[in-house]
């Protein structure tokens, strides 16, 4: 059983309203609940959200749109009914009956959606690789028993993807409990071999703050993807732990929801297809690379605190501007940006001394000197003056009261 790293606020089917998620069997909890705050089949949101408001579209689309590149979605089923969608959708398959392009649970059109959407007028949403293909995997999100999806189904929809050329594949689940799975690790491993992009979400436990391993986020070549918030920090649920590579906005995502129209959710499954869409753009305009390449790209560029990772949020937050501008070319890992060095960039510190300058030290003897001098001239005159007028003022005194002189016998 695996459990979607999304929580969304919509109004579900009767049936699924208060979903179960029993110690084993019973369907996965998708985190829907029953609210008003959000209708399959309701409005479009007019703003333009702050996931999008953070990129420069413009200059963004200016390197690459996503044409030509094919994102798999391993999910709960894309509705293409949502017109933002219609002409994304390019195919599937479904796994618990039904068909792909249904999505009575609604987490999957939301992923497809931040990863594709078209643009539509009236709204400001409109996925991060317009032009991208989606192809639809619905391993859980079905009806009854069948429905309830589990690692087996998710295994054989990752094999599907990549026999169907899938350049990226997002898979926005965890499985329960944080179990690893030798059948579907197996699946990731095989994927990977052959070229294929896995981006995964890290999952939405980490509120208790405690790192722990998530699957299949946690396995070699699959690019584990964080929540960031509005502030580039970890959204206070997002799972950390030394798995995770790269973070992404995560809180209040606006999406495409089954039937049209668009809601708000959050969850490291709606930061994961933020990263897959930027992936798109990558493939795009540079094709010829690798998927390490390509994930590597997405670390380097990323924005950080440090020089490297931390286990909050990776490699930092992905900037899809400076992954697409930046011209060199990765290699197959991402490394720890350089230390700065004092001169670097062009750049020349001034001197910092703790005292005066031999220069200031000459000129300031010299104002000694000088102001010295002219003291010792101000005090050698005002003591000539000071005695010649003692001597006149003696003088003075003695002619007018000297002894008398004799008087003749």
């Amino acid at each position: 059983m695996l459990a979607a790293s999304g929580i969304c606020l919509a109004s579900a089917p009767p049936a699924l309203a208060a979903p179960d998620s029993p110690p084993s069997g019973g369907n996965p909890d998708f985190g829907l609940s029953a609210s008003t705050e959000c209708v399959f089949g309701g409005d479009v949101i007019k703003s333009t959200p702050w996931s999008l408001q953070r990129i420069l579209l413009d200059q963004l689309w200016e390197q690459a749109t996503g044409k030509g590149v094919t994102v798999a979605v391993i999910d709960t089923g894309v509705d293409k009914s949502n017109k933002q969608l219609s002409s994304a959708v390019a195919g599937g398959k479904s796994y618990v009956g039904g068909s792909a392009t249904d999505d009575i649970e609604g987490h999957g059109t939301r992923v497809a959606g931040i990863i594709a959407a078209r643009p539509l007028e009236g709204t400001g949403f409109v996925g991060i690789a317009p032009e991208a293909k989606i192809l639809s995997y619905r391993y859980t999100g079905g009806e009854g028993e069948e429905g309830q999806g589990d690692s087996g189904t998710m295994s054989q929809a990752i094999g599907a993807a990549v026999a169907a050329g899938a350049d990226v594949i997002n898979i926005s689940s965890d499985t329960a409990n944080k179990q690893d799975n030798l059948q579907l690790r197996n699946a990731v491993a095989a994927a990977v071999r052959k070229g294929a992009l896995i981006i995964a979400a890290a999952g939405n436990d980490g509120a208790d703050g405690k790192p722990s391993d998530t699957y299949p986020a946690s396995y070699d070549g699959v690019l584990a993807v964080a929540a960031s918030d509005r502030n580039d920090e970890r959204a206070f649920f997002s799972q950390s732990g030394d798995f995770v590579d790269v973070a992404a906005p995560g809180v209040g995502m606006v999406s495409t929801v089954p039937k049209g129209g668009q809601c708000t959710a959050d969850g490291t499954s709606f930061a994961a297809p933020y990263v897959a869409g930027v992936a798109a753009l990558l493939k795009e305009k540079y094709p010829k690379w690798t998927a390490a390449q390509i994930a590597t790209r997405i670390e380097e560029t990323a924005q950080r605190p440090g020089r490297g990772p931390n286990r909050f949020i990776g490699w930092g937050v992905v900037d899809p501007v400076a992954a697409l501008t930046d011209g060199s070319t990765p290699g197959s890992s991402p490394q720890p940006d350089p230390p700065v060095v004092a001169g670097s960039g062009g750049v020349v510190p001034m001197a910092v001394t703790m005292g005066e300058s031999e220069a200031e030290r000459e000129r300031r003897l010299a104002v000694y000197v000088l102001g010295t001098g002219l003291a010792l001239a101000l005090v050698v005159a005002g003591s000539g003056v000071a005695v010649r007028d003692w001597r006149s003022r003696r003088d003075d005194r003695t002619g007018r009261t000297g002894r008398p002189g004799r008087a003749g016998r």
